[in-house]
């Protein structure tokens, strides 16, 4: 035991012996240790071949913040992390949690809802993100590296009060929109994944400071994502979008509804809510601007994606996904090949300056 201030820590890792062994030095650390001023307050029990945590937690360790079981052989956290009401910090990778049963029942009910800010359940089993685990409302950091998560739930939007969200090294092939309504979110690790596009609502996560998504089959990012002011980071190495670039893509020839609609907004002809039909004025009022300042032009349901290359701090070019009104239409940023012309550079200028204010670290390669 390592003691310090007024409270003490048991660092039991890699003591090569039996779980019955260890379970009995608990009991007797826990008799031993009963009207004793200084509390354990943080349990290392890591690499120890644990398959369920031990009995004594139950009772013997009630001002426990910190719990290690990491790298053991649990299947299961047992009813004994319910009874650690103020347990902070419960680190429980590389162990073989993920089936049914893995986590307590009433987890979602107990004070660690209310006290738990930490949670690593990395390089684990784990096929989806345990309902229970989202109605953690104190979590700051969330780990789930590791494991085979398919996909990431709406509801995690739950945790408002989330920091650091790491789920590299699954199988995600979405980014979910609501990931965008965690206020605090400062560093999130999406990598190694199978990703393909990334949400324009990410755009919304102000307070991002940090975005990892190497290893994913991005092709493209959303524009919205110059909109992320605070981001010092970027990670996007081992991605299409990186290895090849995309310029031409589908594009399918606007309805006569639009293109009326769209002589309608570019000739600017007046009309009142008397001259028709509701739907139409709903219509009307979803045109968008063509982003090329030489057009002027406006679409609706019909646009061209196209990719713009712009430079990030004079070194990178990173593809941006915009919406042209025609394929007449050229955009002013646009580059599609690795052989930039001296026209292309200028034009991105611009908005290079921008980007190189607002990201200092872009990581490529």
């Amino acid at each position: 035991a390592v003691a310090a201030a007024g409270e003490a820590e048991l660092n039991w890792s890699r003591l090569s012996v039996a779980p019955e062994t260890l379970e009995s030095e608990l009991e007797a650390r826990k008799e031993e240790r009963r009207g004793a001023r200084e509390a354990v307050l943080r349990l290392l029990l890591p690499h120890n071949h644990l398959v369920s945590l031990p009995r004594a937690l139950g009772s013997g360790f009630p001002h426990l913040q910190l719990l290690d079981v990491s790298g053991n052989a649990l299947t299961a956290l047992g009813p004994e992390l319910l009874a650690l009401s103020g347990l902070r910090t419960l680190l429980a990778k590389n162990n073989r949690l993920g089936g049914p049963g893995a986590l307590p029942k009433g987890l979602a009910q107990s004070p660690l809802c209310r006290s738990l800010q930490v949670l690593n359940l990395s390089g684990n089993c784990f096929q989806e993100v345990p309902p229970s685990l989202l109605e953690l409302r104190a979590l700051q950091t969330l780990s789930l590296g590791g494991n085979q998560l398919q996909s990431i739930p709406a509801e995690i939007e739950n945790l408002r009060s989330l920091e650091c969200l790491y789920l590299g090294g699954n199988f995600i092939k979405e980014i979910p929109p609501e990931l965008a309504n965690l206020p605090s979110l400062n560093y999130l690790v999406l990598c190694d994944n199978k990703i393909q596009s990334v949400p324009p609502q990410l755009s919304q996560l102000h307070s991002l400071r940090s975005l990892s998504l190497h290893n994913n089959l991005l092709t493209y990012l959303p524009r919205e994502i110059l909109n992320l002011i605070h981001l010092e980071e970027l990670s996007l190495r081992g991605n299409p979008l990186v290895v090849r670039f995309v310029r031409d893509l589908t594009y399918h020839p606007p309805t006569l509804l639009e293109l009326a609609a769209r002589t309608i907004k570019i000739r600017n002809i007046s009309y009142t809510p008397y001259d028709l039909p509701g739907n139409l004025l709903r219509y009307l009022s979803l045109a968008s601007n063509c982003p090329n300042p030489k057009c002027g032009g406006v679409y609706f349901d019909c646009c061209v994606r196209q990719i713009k290359f712009v430079d990030f701090c004079g070194k990178y070019r990173l593809p941006l996904m915009h919406y042209l009104c025609s394929p007449e239409c050229s955009s002013p940023c646009s580059s599609a090949s690795h052989s930039s012309t001296s026209q292309s550079e200028s034009d991105s200028e611009d908005e290079a300056s921008v980007a190189a204010r607002r990201m200092q670290k872009v990581l490529l390669g």
